[in-house]
């Protein structure tokens, strides 16, 4: 009898997904989609808004990276402007921004994947959490606690509030950085690289632990896409790269031309759309973002321990991108490492703590793009205001929307790799959801869930009538 095994809400993403897995007469998938349930209409509302409330207005979209909105809507509204910040005021962004990206990478591995990967597929689901790392390792547990802090810290220094920031303003910064506040940072940012090396270490053993599972789950060909500056990995500004499954460049533009490069499919089981490669038509043109994605498109890293280790990621490729969905994992904190190295030459400008950071802007009608690296993807704010500065239209491409196609496959494919025969044990249910979580997809309002994994599971007759249900509350 043919079976629909659902999982919802799909645990340790942020906000509210759900897996539909259907089963054919045999007990073996058929076919198997993620679907991200809600809908905000958060661009509609904005409509009519006065254009220099965006920056603080879409930091609300998101609680856990709330600065890169914050910082694509300043870039947008600058652009709208016509205004070129200071050097100082460019700074303040990126640091902030490296701070992010420090304590998002680091929630990441340490509470939402590496639960997963240190205990085992195998492990209870009540020991697959950041609790569980905790009492298995106080020590690593306390050092992830401890690097995530140091990046919160550091945006709140920088931007007012360690969750939705303020201080970003179109043409510049509202404040300067103190030079109390510079001193604790570079302190911090010293313990920061100890621990991201320790991160390294972690997801390096990760790798050696798993490497006959990484090639088989969910490794698929895809183009990519990310910023990058004179080739290297670029996460504030720059252009935007597309390169091919051989790493070969299809295109490389300026951020403000991407609708002639990037349109969006819709299917009607979802209401996220899927963001491909105009030229290629759908689906050909899927590409991936994110940490694999930037590291594919980026042919060195500025920062050296991050260049030294992205050569030895490039091997895994043998010349061509990483196509591992599992790989992820590396690429990221590859990046925490590139964020902290980046952050410490940051705070040893002396112009950091230079006190021109702002520029003025005049009331005017216009179109601005502004287009930033979030931790999970590019990310596109896209804004028309009249003469009055009133918006008449917003268009937002979130991160995650880049990853959909891609995410979508993961699942497919890891359903079908372990689920067969009608066998649907929560430790292989858990594998479809790790596929996921290899993307840390946003896909609203931070929902991490701890313990048991709630589960619903309907068996269906051919007709459709539900025969039989089976749920478990967390």
């Amino acid at each position: 009898m043919a079976r629909i095994i659902t999982i919802d809400p799909v645990t340790k993403v942020e906000g509210h997904g759900k897996v539909t897995i259907h089963l054919d007469d045999n007990g073996n998938v058929a076919e198997s989609h993620f679907h991200i349930q809600e809908f905000r209409g958060f661009e509609k509302f904005c409509e009519g808004r006065m254009v220099w409330e965006m920056p603080v207005i879409t930091t609300r979209i998101c609680g856990i990276c709330p600065v890169s909105h914050h910082l694509a809507s300043a870039k947008a509204c600058d652009d709208l402007f016509g205004v070129e910040i200071p050097p100082a005021a460019k700074k303040l962004r990126e640091l902030m921004h490296m701070s992010q990206m420090i304590h998002s990478h680091a929630l990441h591995f340490f509470y939402l994947a590496a639960p997963d990967l240190l205990f085992g597929l195998e492990a209870p689901p009540e020991q697959r959490n950041v609790i569980g790392v905790l009492n298995a390792n106080p020590d690593l547990g306390k050092k992830a606690i401890r690097l995530r802090q140091i990046g919160q810290a550091s945006i709140e220094k920088v931007g007012g509030r360690s969750i939705h920031p303020v201080a970003t303003i179109p043409g510049g910064m509202s404040k300067p950085l103190s030079h109390e506040d510079r001193y604790i940072m570079l302190k911090e940012m010293d313990e920061a690289l100890d621990l991201a090396k320790l991160a390294l270490g972690a997801v390096k053993d990760v790798n050696e632990k798993y490497m006959d599972l990484i090639p088989k789950f969910a490794s698929f060909k895809t183009n990519y896409m990310g910023l990058v500056k004179d080739g290297a990995l670029e996460l504030y500004d720059g252009s935007l790269c597309i390169k091919d499954e051989n790493g070969q460049i299809l295109e490389e533009f300026d951020p403000r031309d991407y609708l002639n490069y990037i349109a969006e499919h819709t299917e009607d089981w979802t209401y996220l759309k899927f963001p491909y490669y105009k030229k290629q038509g759908w689906p050909a043109g899927v590409y991936r973002v994110a940490p694999l994605g930037r590291l594919n498109v980026a042919d060195r890293i500025s920062t050296p321990l991050a260049n030294t280790e992205l050569a030895l990621f490039k091997k895994l490729g043998g010349g061509k991108p990483v196509q591992d969905s599992l790989c992820y994992h590396y690429a990221r904190i590859i990046e925490l490492l590139y964020a902290v190295e980046r952050a410490k030459e940051l705070l040893q400008d002396d112009e950091i703590v230079s006190r021109e950071v702002r520029v003025p802007v005049s009331r005017m009608a216009g179109e601005g793009v502004g287009v930033i690296e979030a931790p999970r993807g590019t990310l596109i704010h896209h804004y028309q205001a009249d003469d009055m500065g009133k918006l008449e239209k917003v268009n937002i491409i979130v991160s995650t929307a880049h990853n959909y196609s891609s995410m979508d496959k993961a699942v497919n494919e890891v359903a079908k790799l372990v689920l067969k025969n009608n066998k649907a044990e929560e430790p292989l249910l858990n594998q479809v959801e790790m596929a996921i979580r290899c993307y840390d997809p946003c896909l609203s309002c931070a929902t991490h869930r701890i313990g048991k994994m709630p589960l619903l599971i309907q068996v269906l007759a051919p007709d459709g009538d539900i025969v039989r249900t089976v749920r478990r509350e967390e």
